[in-house]
């Protein structure tokens, strides 16, 4: 009987062993995935619940979610002692906890304007159905509810936005990169322009882009109004230029022998840029893409604070004309929303990268 218990512990032992080592390879393997989205420090937590050895996993805890934290704590530290310290027209400049609250108050003010509505709807639903009950079918009428945009609205037009003009430039700019890539002559005609136009502010092409399309876009909809398209017509403008000059030092860094081997098996043009020459630069083109990404988003702002167009732009430019004691907070908070998107847009394209390539860290 000894025998057999011995046995029996054993096997459970084992069977125990196998299980944790079953889950700590499904943490490692979901580690890629979650350093990718900046989580990283999620998985040295699961693999001590999973019963790993702590000591190894209270170092990558350290690094990856303690000093963070207290670089963010030192920050908030400075910046609400420091921040008393500025006076301006309008008061000292906002701490922390200021900007909270009017976070929280932007917050309110949009659930406030849902709230207004969906009254409006309702009212309006209750006025058409009431008419055709009286059969009055003539005075059914159907308008939209013409509120000031909320902060949140803002933010989604913001992105919109951007969303428009980074997808105009990199259909633009990688179809440009892999023939100044392909070829010598392209390359040689193009590199001035692109040398020339690079380092244009949008403060300049705004006035230009706001004229040709005024001249051009006479009869805007409301899906695309005016100010939206002169704001993602700038962004590409000054977006697409990193995604161009990446994707043709990719193209052309391509190992000639994969030429090579396309034009002895005599594959088309167009089989050879998609087979050959795209999987091989893919890294650098996400590379650019990356840098697009962030450079139209910072675009963005500026162009919109001039053009007009609703977005997180003309809400800053809003509160700054607006001069009361809140503008400030709410500015800053702005502020803190534009770094945070701008950082959660480059994980995206990051992730797409990761996900498309092979070249990057994982």
């Amino acid at each position: 009987m000894a025998l057999v218990s011995g046995y029996l512990d054993a096997s459970t032992d084992e069977r125990k062993r196998l299980r944790r080592e079953r889950i700590l390879a499904r943490i490692n393997a979901a580690a890629i995935y979650l350093n990718i989205l900046g989580l990283g420090w999620l998985a040295p937590l699961a693999r001590i619940a999973a019963g790993d050895s702590v000591k190894p996993q209270l170092k990558d805890l350290r690094q990856g979610l303690l000093v963070p934290l207290i670089g963010v704590c030192v920050f908030l530290l400075a910046w609400a002692w420091a921040a008393p310290q500025v006076k301006t027209s309008l008061g000292a400049i906002p701490g922390p906890a200021e900007v909270w609250v009017q976070a929280k108050n932007l917050y309110a003010d949009h659930m406030a304007e849902r709230a207004k509505k969906s009254a409006f709807y309702d009212r309006q639903d209750a006025r058409n159905a009431k008419a055709v009950a009286d059969g009055r079918p003539e005075d059914v009428k159907h308008r939209s509810y013409a509120g000031k945009p909320t902060y949140l609205d803002q933010i989604l037009t913001s992105l919109m936005t951007v969303a428009l003009g980074f997808a105009v430039a990199t259909l633009v700019a990688v179809p440009l990169g892999i023939v100044c890539g392909l070829s010598n002559t392209m390359n040689s005609a193009l590199n001035p322009l692109i040398q020339i136009f690079k380092p244009v502010s949008p403060l300049a092409w705004l006035p230009i882009v706001t004229m040709v399309v005024s001249a051009l876009y006479a009869n805007p909809s409301e899906v695309l109004p005016k100010s939206l398209v002169i704001s993602a017509i700038t962004v590409t403008l000054c977006s697409l230029w990193p995604t161009l000059i990446n994707t043709a030092l990719g193209v052309s860094s391509i190992d000639k022998d994969l030429l090579n081997v396309g034009r002895v098996l005599q594959l088309p043009t167009r089989r050879t840029i998609t087979k050959l020459v795209l999987p091989s630069a893919l890294p650098l083109i996400f590379t650019g893409l990356r840098l697009s990404l962030g450079v139209g988003w910072m675009v963005l702002i500026a162009a919109e604070m001039l053009a007009q167009n609703p977005g997180l732009g003309k809400f800053v430019w809003d509160e700054f004309q607006n001069g009361s004691s809140q503008s400030l907070a709410r500015i800053i908070f702005a502020v803190l929303t534009i770094g945070i998107i701008g950082f959660l847009l480059d994980r995206v394209m990051f992730a797409l990268q990761s996900a498309f390539t092979f070249s990057s860290q994982r």
